[in-house]
């Protein structure tokens, strides 16, 4: 009692004592709700207020997010999953604060559902035995530790036990965190009721769009859905009795966001407010919430940017370099001299910083008007800026000066070419390219004629080749001087005015591939040379060494004399450039310098210099950077390894980055870069706000200008705008603005709209140690319920307690690790914290007991999923083996990325010469469009060879011609949309499971937001050969619909695996593979 008193009174002096520190809050999430009081998350950590509102109280204060807090059935505890140790795990509190107690020690993250209502055990979701981080499980486990239980639910995500515990209203998959409004695909999630007396489960929603979060109440379930006519997420019900449904709240500007019931209420989110509803009028209203707080998190701060580095720029004479970092200019010496930031705004963002070949300027893109706008500093008054355009919308990337530090060419998001003049105060556009996106325009690349006169630039093609095209100032005329037979890119011109280099894709040496003979022609790129003019000679033409007639040396003296007076006197003037258009391709000749990989070329008198890459399929992982001399004919190394390089506009230095260091060097070779340049002291201040606002604009911009609908699917942008822009004022955190910025790009209705990272807290980070086993308790202590294993010839990994000559099987106890016994009031987990990739100690009896017990080494895993997956793979495998006699095939395609395509080559080469073929492409997330897929899928039979001895020869060789067949799911999206719909199209066999997720807007990078958080905007959609669009936002439909029954799968039967079972043997009954008889042998 005397503790109670102690605690009131502390309470109520806090109160007193930060009256004046209390703030309006808004960016409130995660809520819950008790008999008395409410708890949610609020920059990043968890509170507590009362129900009635008023001034909340700050509960945990854990680096990152703490989230999804729950209240105990009895009000007095609160389970939330935190990172406190190294991971998110779940933890339990006291309800008025406290010290909090770790329950899970996975290193997974573990996400907290709800407690049980005995008030005894938790619920949580996982994807820790899932082998395939594309669905979470659940899992109970009591509310003071221990080993968690599996329950047996094949993917969940979202759940509620009903009041007697007999039954759960849970979600297979979830739509919760994705930032996509008005979503109806095969990921829409529908609500089913569970029971775990009969393993039997009922859909209780059966429907298109989103119900998600069940919350059960009484005979009803509560529950979040957007089938509303607005399609915003709210509040509906649903009579277990009657089987009605019925929608209860009907906000309409911004959706509702993670409800949660109490004994008689929910609390909601929306528009970062909170609301509560109560169940016996189905009315809510909105409660008022103060937090006592310091605002920590917007104070405005000094921060080092070194590792921020974005974009560089070197000085005329090598002694300084401009550096974008977190949207600021800095000015940072070579060996001597301050570091200086010649921006200083916080809230507004400079990008591509570029000095002038006079040293005179810096020019960069700026925001300060609202748009990327061109922008110079003269840095004889470093504290004068200048906008030079009024361009308005769009945005623009690396910035070219001309050498008289007159002009500056550019190209914009929309690929137009542009030239700014400085003194006609005039913009010209140049062209504007086909194919080029966020990477190849932040590498695009133009070069300018030492006169200033002529642009060199790479062309697009229709052919999706380049050619060289050189644009004419003086005449306002652009000349293709080469074909684009061949691929032509990097054009630079030598300042001597003779010569024009550019890289050529035109070396052929094929690489055949070990599993099918496939063929492909990398390292393909050369160093090519052509005169400007018809009367100069090659680079390359045949050298003669000859003997001069001396002749008198007085009258040579005076001739010297007449020769420097006229060089002195010319000194200043310019050499005009002359090209000869015609024939310009017939000069063409190529360099010594051999066939590989090159990121750039620049040139410097009598000099092409280069950076090379490693060469595809070269174990050597060294870039470096050489030159080849034009007059001695040789190739020499700057450096032997960087990762960027740029000649300072005299020729004489080369600034090369290595690892997010730069060094300035001379053009020569083997230098070293042991002088860094001090990057190191590159500080600003940042002001939260005003960056956030920044951050916010940039995003609204970005996909107003990229998108690849300019019309944003009629969707009113500037309404936007104002309405999540408003939101960002009352932003605390990072991720509160990704938050809003995830709201706002869903609002698109569009895939591939995803925000993450930037300058948020970054928690601790600890990595746990696995065994690749199944725990169990048993006896009071943990042995091994099962090892978990893939194919025998699965080598790639394996549990290290399959490792031969180990005295160790399932059923074993395990008591220590490394001496210290395993505490089986904790996960067993916990003992593995921080022993990841590591070797360790096991003590090890087949009792539960240290009575002849025995001690082993082994070295931990660092992640399960892939042995878990291959586990799965096998399992899959060997179903389909025994239910076809052996006659077909299992493949399985996680993802289009290349870890997919390394399993289709690697499963179809093992199991081509089957007799037909099931494809599984559930759960596969994508990566590139898949059509060599199909194509490999898709070989036909072209012959057939007798042969002697031996077996006869089918052509192609690696080919299957049997029947097949493809599993699909919901979970499969982006390349796992379009490898259905290929192998549809190319007519391969049936699609056998459920709607796919339905996601073919995609996506080809976009601009680093400038705190180095991520934004995606989608920029292409496929559409059909018959002109109709791909079903964007509801998938690929099964051509025999099998919907996943989880009843089966919770008694491990895989209902939709046995229907395309069915199907394919039926397939090879009607269509068996060709093979056909070989005829007699003729007489000839």
């Amino acid at each position: 009692m005397k503790k109670f008193q102690f605690f009131l009174l502390l309470f109520i002096s806090l109160l007193i004592q930060s009256t004046k520190a209390q703030v309006n809050a808004r960016m409130l999430q995660y809520p819950d709700v008790s008999a008395t009081h409410i708890t949610f998350t609020y920059g990043g950590d968890v509170w507590i207020v009362a129900k009635e509102g008023g001034t909340a109280y700050k509960l945990t204060s854990a680096k990152g997010t703490e989230l999804l807090a729950r209240f105990s059935p009895d009000g007095k505890q609160i389970a939330f999953s935190g990172n406190y140790n190294g991971n998110v795990d779940v933890y339990v509190m006291p309800s008025m604060g406290g010290l909090p107690k770790r329950i899970t020690y996975h290193g997974m993250p573990d996400r907290l559902i709800d407690w049980y209502p005995d008030g005894k055990s938790l619920l949580f979701a996982s994807s820790r035995e899932s082998g395939k981080q594309r669905f979470s499980q659940f899992y109970k486990v009591s509310k003071d530790g221990g080993l968690p239980e599996k329950l047996p639910l094949s993917y969940a995500e979202f759940g509620v036990i009903s009041p007697d515990g007999k039954k759960i209203a849970y979600t297979p998959i979830s739509t919760a965190f994705r930032t996509w409004k008005r979503y109806q695909g095969g990921m829409a999630a529908d609500i089913f009721v569970y029971d775990f007396e009969n393993q039997s489960a009922e859909n209780i929603t059966n429907n298109i769009a989103n119900d998600e979060l069940p919350m059960w109440y009484g005979n009803k379930i509560y529950f979040l859905s957007d089938r509303g006519d607005n399609k915003r997420n709210n509040i509906w019900s649903f009579d277990l009795s009657t089987k009605q449904t019925k929608q209860v709240t009907n906000f309409s500007d911004f959706d509702i966001h993670f409800p949660s019931i109490g004994n008689n209420e929910i609390v909601f989110e929306a528009g970062g407010l909170l609301y509560l509803l109560d169940l016996t009028t189905e009315k809510y209203r909105e409660v008022k919430i103060n937090v006592v707080t310091d605002e920590s998190t917007l104070m405005a701060r000094n921060v080092n940017v070194e590792k921020m580095i974005q974009n560089f720029s070197l000085s005329y004479n090598g002694n300084r370099t401009l550096f974008e970092a977190r949207g600021e200019i800095f000015s940072v010496p070579t060996e001597n001299g301050p570091v200086i930031n010649l921006t200083q705004s916080s809230g507004v963002a400079e990008r591509f910083p570029a000095y002038s070949p006079n040293g005179k300027y810096a020019a960069y893109f700026s925001d300060r008007s609202g748009e990327y706008e061109l922008t110079v500093r003269d840095l004889e008054k470093p504290s004068q800026e200048k906008t030079l355009t009024s361009l308005g919308e769009g945005y623009r990337y690396k910035l070219f000066w001309s050498p008289n530090s007159k002009s500056l060419a550019f190209i914009d998001q929309s690929m137009n070419i542009f030239i700014y003049d400085m003194d006609k105060d005039k913009t010209t556009k140049v062209d504007q390219q086909k194919w080029m996106y966020e990477g190849n325009l932040e590498n695009f690349s133009v070069n300018w004629s030492s006169d200033s006169r002529y642009l060199a630039y790479s062309k697009e093609l229709d052919s999706r080749t380049n050619a060289i095209s050189i644009y004419d100032t003086k005449e306002n005329k652009t000349h293709q001087v080469t074909a684009g037979y061949y691929n032509d890119t990097k054009p630079v011109f030598d300042p001597s005015g003779k010569y024009l280099f550019f890289l050529t894709n035109r070396s052929f040496k094929p690489v055949y591939g070990d599993f099918d003979g496939t063929w492909v022609y990398p390292n393909s790129t050369q160093i090519a040379a052509v005169t400007l003019t018809k009367d100069i000679l090659s680079p390359l033409a045949p050298k003669n060494d000859s003997t001069i007639v001396k002749k008198d040396e007085e009258k040579k003296s005076d001739e010297k004399k007449d020769q420097k007076k006229e060089e002195k006197k010319d000194e200043s003037k310019i050499k005009e450039v002359k090209i000869d258009f015609d024939g310009f391709e017939e000069r063409v000749v190529i360099l010594p310098p051999a066939a590989g990989n090159f990121a750039n070329l620049q040139a410097v008198t009598g000099k092409v210099i280069f950076h090379r890459m490693p060469n595809n399929g070269s174990a050597d992982n060294k870039k470096p950077v050489g030159y080849f001399d034009l007059d001695k004919r040789e190739e020499k190394t700057i450096v032997d390894d960087a990762d960027a390089f740029q000649i300072s506009a005299d020729e004489k230095k080369i600034l090369l980055s290595k690892q997010n260091s730069f060094s300035v060097v001379d053009v020569a070779p083997d230098q070293k870069l042991d002088k860094k340049l001090p990057t190191s002291q590159m500080e600003m201040t940042v002001v939260p706000r005003e960056e956030w606002k920044q951050i916010f604009n940039d995003v609204w911009r970005l996909e107003r200008d990229m998108f690849y609908d300019k019309n944003m699917h009629g969707v009113d942008w500037k309404a936007m705008k104002k309405q999540y822009g408003a939101l960002i004022d009352n932003a605390v955190t990072r991720g509160d603005v990704n938050y809003v910025l995830g709201e706002l790009i869903s609002e698109l209705n569009a895939s591939h709209t995803y925000r993450s990272g930037g300058d948020e807290e970054t928690p601790l980070q600890r990595q746990v140690g696995y065994l690749g086993i199944d725990w169990e308790l048993s006896n009071g202590a943990y042995r091994i319920k099962r090892i978990v294993n893939g194919a025998s010839w699965d080598t790639e990994v394996r549990s290290p307690l399959l490792s031969s000559g180990l005295k160790v099987k399932a059923g074993d106890y395990i008591l220590a690790v490394n001496g210290v016994t395993l505490d089986v009031t904790k996960d067993p987990f916990a003992a593995f914290e921080g022993l990841a990739d590591k070797t360790v100690e096991l003590t090890v009896n087949d009792k539960p007991l240290t009575d002849g017990a025995w001690n082993i080494l082994v070295k931990t895993m660092s992640d399960e999923t892939r042995l878990r997956n291959l586990e799965w793979i096998e399992s899959n495998r060997k179903r389909v083996e025994l239910a076809t006699d052996g006659k077909i095939g299992y493949i399985y395609v996680p993802s289009t990325g290349i870890d997919g395509q390394d399993e289709l080559v690697r499963q179809f080469s093992a199991q081509f010469s089957k007799e037909g073929l099931i494809i599984d492409e559930r759960f596969n997330n994508g990566g590139q469009i898949p059509d060599r897929f199909v194509e490999l899928l898709n070989r036909k039979p072209l012959a057939f060879f007798a042969v002697r001895d031996g077996k006869n020869w089918q052509w192609p060789p690696v080919a299957n011609f049997g029947p097949k067949v493809m599993l699909i799911n919901g979970w499969s999206g982006s390349g796992g949309d379009a490898f259905p719909d290929f192998f549809r199209k190319a007519k391969l066999g049936p699609l056998v499971g459920s709607r796919t997720w339905g996601g073919l807007i995609g996506i080809t990078g976009a601009p680093t937001l400038i705190d180095g958080g991520n934004i995606t905007v989608p920029t292409f959609r496929m559409y059909d050969p018959d002109g109709k669009w791909f079903k964007e936002g509801h998938g690929v439909d099964p051509d025999i619909d099998v919907p996943e029954d989880y009843s089966k799968l919770s008694k491990g039967v895989d209902n939709q695996l046995e229907k395309a079972i069915d199907e394919v043997m039926r397939l090879h009954k009607l269509n068996p593979p060709v093979n056909p008889k070989q005829p007699e042998y003729e007489k000839r």
